[in-house]
Parts: C-alpha cells; structure tokens; sequence
C-alpha cells in the first residue's frame, strides 16, 4: 500500500539564494519543509561552496524543472591563481602549486578573449557526470580516475571584475553544462600558471536573477501567507514560447489528451491557456493541430 502524503499541493517557483556550506538537495529538503510541501525539486545543483540563485519548483511545477535545466546561467566567481586543487576548488586538497607570472590587463583580457564563444571543456572528476553508472565524485574519493571527454559548451560573456597579484573575479555568462571550476582551471593553464575556484555565486539562471531570490533568514522570518505569495507561477520560466488560448469547451478536450484544430500560423511548443488558466504545454502541427505534450494540473 502506497504511503500517504502528509504535506500540503503546493505549486509554484521559489527562488532561493543558497547560502554557502550546505548542499542543493539539503538546502531543498529546508524549504520543502518550511512550506509543508508534497512535492519539489530543484533545477541543477550548486556546489556546497557555492552561493547565489537555486529555483526550487514545488508541486506541478517540477514539470518545468527538466526545462530550466537547460537555461543558460551566469556567476561571478574569484579565481586564485598558482594553487591547484583535486576538487577545483577551496575544499579540496592542494595537489600543485606554480608561480604566477607577470600579468598586466592586455594579458588578462588575451586570456579571456581565448575563452569567450564555443570552446570544448573536459569536466570535472568532482562532478555528477556518471561512468559506468556511478557518478565521478564517487569514484573520485574512491581514488579512481576516470578519462573524460572534451564537451563543447559556450561562454556569451566573460568579463574581469578584479585582478591582484594572484586573483581575477570574474563575470561569467554560459551556456548549460559549463564548469566554472574547469574554466578556472584552463585560464590558470592560459596564463602560465595553475587555479583554483576560490569562491562562486550564481547571479542568474534564465529569466531570473539573484535580484529576486530570498535567503534562507529571510524564508524562516516569513509568516504562512508571506510564503504563499513568495512563490512564482509556474509558466513563469516558460514566457518566451508562444501562447495559445482556448475556450472552455476545447480545453475540456485538451485536459482528455484530445488534439484540436486551431486557426493559429505558428508551430513548434507553446503555452496553452483557458481565461487565463495555464493548462499546459503543446505542440503546433504543421496541419494547423494543436497537440497536448505535458498538462498540468494547479487546482
């Protein structure tokens, strides 16, 4: 026998400012809890080290969250210079160190050009990427090193912030799948020299920005009703496809999987609306049918 739920149908998008020190699926399951919900998940991890915007989906919304996945992203992250790690980053242990050369702002903005547009990026050892059904940080700590394949991603902008002797904080724009502790890396290589993340915070993901995102202090300090209107829609993520709306009688058959006919010249996925109410996602067909992908259901 199933078990029964005891929280509460919730829907909708919660954008929360991780804090540094815990992870993504610890920092969902506090949230989760705060709001008494049945259901949620969040939209790609952050590493505990990391801060800055995690949407957590809640309830119908955990239908979008595979969408979201794919939304480009953007950091700001302090580079340190001539100190490697074996995680990437400050929490692991130091495995190399070098000097750091010389460096003046025509270098640094070389190095970075060098990087900006599509470039191939072997990933992380410390990553959830899996080999053999096993995700790389496990075998990581195992001891186990695994050979990688060269991915292509694609930095849309990445600018320098700061620079010291040994530091570069920098504004980084990317596409999905990009590791920042693995840009690191490479720049270090660029200039001469080895890095390592220092620190990290995610500034933006898709429409959103870190602007609209809460902290952990300020979601403890909310009462009931304050929760309830922190939460976005849940097509909120989903505005830059087409809508189509539909009547009372159509969406009856839309709800029943049916497909319709639709005076509407656009094709590809779009939104489906009735009064207002999101019904879904759909297909526009060349035949001018409109064919319902994924429903979702608010009430």
């Amino acid at each position: 026998m199933a078990k029964r739920k005891s929280g509460r149908n919730i829907h909708g998008i919660l954008l929360l400012d991780k804090r540094e020190g815990v992870s993504s699926n610890r920092a969902l399951q506090e949230v989760k809890r705060l709001f008494n919900a049945n259901k949620a998940g969040h939209t790609g991890s952050l590493d505990p080290l990391a801060t800055g915007l995690l949407p957590l989906c809640f309830g119908e919304a955990t239908k979008v969250s595979g969408l979201m996945l794919d939304d480009h992203k953007r950091y700001t992250t302090t580079v340190k210079l001539g100190v490697m790690t074996d995680t990437g980053d400050g929490e692991g242990q130091i495995i190399k160190q070098k000097l750091v050369p010389a460096l003046n702002d025509e270098k640094i903005n070389a190095c970075l050009d060098a990087f900006h547009g599509e470039i191939e990026q072997v990933p992380p050892m410390y990553s959830a990427l899996k080999h053999q059904g096993k995700k790389l940080y496990e075998l990581a700590r195992a001891g186990v090193h695994v050979e990688r394949k060269a991915r292509t991603i694609e930095i849309f902008e990445l600018k320098l912030l700061a620079a010291s002797e040994n530091e570069l904080e920098l504004d980084v724009y990317c596409s999905k799948g990009t590791y920042i502790r693995s840009l690191a890396e490479d720049i270090g290589a660029y200039l001469g020299t080895c890095a390592t993340v220092k620190t990290l915070r995610r500034t933006g993901a898709g429409r959103f920005s870190i602007d609209q995102a809460l902290s952990w202090e300020q979601l403890q300090a909310m009462s009931p009703t304050q929760l309830e209107s922190a939460l976005i829609d849940v097509d909120a993520p989903l505005q830059t496809m087409p809508a189509v709306h539909v009547s009372q009688d159509q969406a009856l058959c839309i709800r029943q999987g049916q497909q319709l006919h639709l005076n509407e010249s656009i094709q590809g996925m779009v939104r489906m609306y009735c009064e207002q109410v999101f019904l879904g996602l759909g297909e526009m067909l060349m035949d001018g049918k409109l064919a319902p992908k994924k429903l979702f259901h608010l009430t």
